[in-house]
């Protein structure tokens, strides 16, 4: 493999956000446009109840500080899903003129109420005073910074622990530049910050401290420790030079898009690359490599057009990039020659009829291979449990996730969890992620004032 041959200025383009800021006037006309519904189904339509039609009104009358306030009253990850979300189903797919006529566009606006907030360096809200009452919170996704930001604001002294050495988890790592900056994750680490909250980096639970330390030195704990590193996929030839996974492929962009682009530009990139897999991740490990300079870059997915998990409006800009699929297609050996990546193997199949849960399984078809060269493999297929750190808290789990109740506790009373670790249906997105963290911070504050109380 080679690294990108793209000139830096080219690799500068290609790198931006894709949708840019709005201008004041733009911001104007499009909040506007808004009929400020009754019952507006943009509310109901965000997991977090953000309230779109007051914010969307104070930009029309110049409140910009206003709109972001309401924004954050209701998400502080507000920032992050103004970019991350997926709008178009989402809020955007509510708006009642989106049949029509073209919906409003919710999501730049939400970018350029808050932006504005960072940018002049507010901080609206007071914290309660100190209560005396301890709360670790562990991982700094979106599920633990609201979780710690919403109990900072009701007087808790409220630590998160990370093991990375860079807070924001997916926001900071796996979130490709082009939708989020990495600076955008760490203003919103900075904002919790300046609500009282510590968060300490490079500490891993079960190695650096122990679960029972954090159960015998605060009152509760919060478990937001997201997904884990993708799974082999226990075929020969992954332990090939030009084997990658995707979460490290997007977060050395991630790192370099902060670090400067002669770093962008080092990274290698085979001519021809395989990603395997079909989900949101998947397509963006296709567009970093597209967009680094891979002449070819081809989505292998065991079932069809149908069944991948990417939003439909991902898969629609994927293939305007340029990238190929190649669905009903089972990768058994990744080949190579000289330690090096060569081509990877794959098996065809064909769909069998939908099961329980409504999904059509895939089965192989006999004597159908064929090989597909290439220099790159990018493994996109999932991400794996951290079932060992939730046992040591003693947590049942349900499916390989966390079980909950209704206010985010778990079978440890002392313990609750929200985020992807919780999530065995519906959507993972940091949305609802947030969504977790701000409800799991009224139920632990619940919790205490009653165990207080008794």
């Amino acid at each position: 493999m080679e690294t990108s041959r793209l000139p830096l200025e080219q690799l500068e383009q290609k790198f931006t956000e894709i949708k840019p800021p709005m201008s004041r006037r733009e911001a104007s006309i499009e909040a506007t446009r808004c009929l400020y519904c009754y019952d507006a189904p943009c509310i109901a339509a965000c997991p977090t109840s953000i309230d779109v039609p007051t914010f969307i009104k104070k930009i029309a009358t110049e409140n910009v500080t206003g709109a972001a306030v309401t924004i954050l009253e209701a998400n502080l990850m507000g920032a992050t899903c103004s970019r991350v979300c997926p709008v178009e189903e989402l809020c955007e797919g509510a708006c009642v003129l989106g049949s029509d006529h073209k919906p409003i566009e919710i999501g730049r606006l939400q970018r350029y109420a808050t932006d504005h907030l960072y940018q002049k360096g507010i901080m609206p809200f007071v914290p309660a005073p100190a209560n005396g009452k301890r709360v670790a919170i562990v991982g700094a996704g979106p599920a633990g910074l609201t979780c710690a930001g919403e109990l900072a604001k009701l007087g808790y002294e409220a630590t998160v622990f990370e093991k990375s050495q860079l807070p924001g988890g997916l926001s900071t790592y796996g979130i490709v530049v082009m939708r989020e900056p990495i600076q955008v994750s760490l203003d919103e680490v900075d904002f919790i910050r300046q609500l009282g909250v510590e968060v300490r980096t490079g500490v891993e639970i079960g190695s650096d401290l122990q679960p029972d330390d954090l159960l015998r030195d605060y009152d509760a704990v919060f478990v937001a420790a997201g997904m884990g590193h993708v799974p082999d996929l226990d075929i020969p030839g992954e332990d090939l030079t030009g084997v990658t996974e995707a979460l490290s492929f997007i977060a050395e962009t991630k790192l370099a898009e902060r670090d400067g682009l002669e770093r962008l530009a080092s990274i290698p990139i085979g001519r021809t690359v395989v990603v395997i897999g079909a989900g949101n991740t998947a397509i963006d490990a296709a567009t970093i490599a597209k967009r680094l300079g891979s002449e070819r870059v081809v989505i292998v997915y065991r079932r069809g057009e149908r069944e991948m998990p990417a939003y439909e409006f991902e898969y629609a800009f994927i293939k305007n990039e340029g990238v190929e699929f190649r669905f009903l297609s089972q990768p058994i050996e990744i080949l190579g020659e000289k330690g090096n990546v060569t081509g990877i193997r794959c098996v065809a199949m064909e769909l069998t009829e939908a099961g329980h849960d409504g999904r059509r399984a895939s089965r192989p078809l006999p004597g159908s291979e064929f090989v597909l060269p290439c220099d790159q493999v990018i493994k996109a297929i999932g991400q794996e449990k951290h079932l060992a750190l939730y046992r040591s808290f003693g947590l049942e789990l349900e499916r390989g996730y966390v079980k909950v109740d209704e206010q985010f506790h778990t079978t440890n009373p002392k313990v609750f969890a929200g985020g992807d670790c919780i999530r065995h249906t519906g959507e993972a997105m940091t949305v609802t992620a947030t969504e977790d963290g701000k409800r799991a911070a009224k139920s632990i504050h619940s919790w205490l004032e009653n165990a207080d109380a008794e």
